[in-house]
């Protein structure tokens, strides 16, 4: 689905076969990374209606960004008719009940010709979709990055920019490369921000921890669902810097985001020590994924109202 902003209004929209598209070589977002994306998920159901998951959530989401990148977004309708389009002409590729899920990706970019540093003229809207499996197979064994920081304050890290990505590549290619799966980034004061693409949660006893979205983590919303999960199965959830030494008094961690869901952490190294976690059967995460997934894929009833049908 592609549509092109014009006198301050996006276009009416053509679905078009997926391919190449012609670019500016001074388009903004190719010389000054002005763009924004977003992520989410139609699921099939038991008895095969499709599910899409809160998609007004990232619309909204998007609009805040454009705010911040200087770019002008789409309406909520606008997004959520472009996603709900994009999966419509691609229904036959939502896999089966338990066997993955169909991703969509909503682009946002400043098309328009700009040499000087300045927003730029035009704006693209792009929607597009692809079959999908789990993101993380397998156990998840994080190190705790001290040298590289994914955001700052008053940067962009409370957004989905383009430029928030390409800058975590070396540190995720230096942690696998020594045989971890992720990497878990602090701030300048070693407090606790986020995992490369997921937001972060620990638990110790009673409480669900979670750092604050204040500026530098971005806000997801398969965290802001978890959050309000937890409070319908009677947990409390407190958002509040957390110190790295508090890995070492956590029972369980684990990890949300729309392409993991809920993901428990194995285990979390932290100056050459490593500190494991519970994870599997009777754990918090793994009552909270069952929850979300439950939702999400039709198993249980969505007295939510989050889910939106696929007409």
């Amino acid at each position: 689905m592609n549509q092109v902003l014009i006198d301050q209004h996006f276009s009416q929209g053509t679905l078009t076969p997926f391919g190449k598209i012609e670019m500016n070589p001074s388009s903004g977002i190719l010389n000054y990374g002005q763009g924004l994306f977003e992520g989410l998920k139609a699921h099939r159901t038991a008895n095969g209606r499709i599910l899409l998951f809160r998609p007004e959530q990232n619309a909204m989401r998007m609009k805040v960004g454009a705010k911040r990148m200087c770019m002008q977004a789409p309406t909520v309708e606008q997004f959520v008719n472009a996603v709900k389009q994009t999966v419509h002409s691609n229904k036959r590729w939502v896999p089966p009940p338990g066997k993955g899920a169909m991703y969509i990706r909503p682009l946002l970019m400043g098309s328009g010709p700009v040499l000087g540093v300045a927003p730029a003229s035009e704006y693209t809207f792009i929607t597009y979709a692809s079959p999908v499996g789990n993101y993380h197979k397998g156990v998840l064994n994080l190190i705790v990055e001290e040298k590289f920081r994914r955001a700052i304050p008053g940067g962009t890290g409370e957004v989905k920019a383009v430029t928030n990505y390409a800058i975590i590549y070396k540190p995720i290619a230096e942690a696998k490369a020594k045989g971890f799966t992720d990497v878990l980034f602090l701030n300048a004061e070693k407090y606790i921000e986020e995992v490369s693409t997921t937001n972060i949660f620990l638990v110790k006893g009673n409480e669900i921890l979670t750092p604050p979205t204040s500026g530098t983590i971005l806000p997801g919303i398969t965290r802001k669902s978890i959050i309000e999960i937890t409070h319908v199965l009677g947990y409390q959830v407190k958002e509040r810097a957390i110190p790295v030494e508090e890995l070492f008094d956590a029972e369980e961690v684990f990890c949300t985001g729309t392409a993991v869901g809920v993901n428990s952490v194995n285990s979390i190294t932290y100056q050459d020590t490593r500190i494991a976690y519970k994870r599997g059967a009777g754990t918090v995460g793994q009552e909270l994924y069952e929850m979300l997934t439950g939702i999400q894929t039709g198993r249980i009833e969505d007295k939510m109202g989050w889910t939106v049908e696929l007409d």
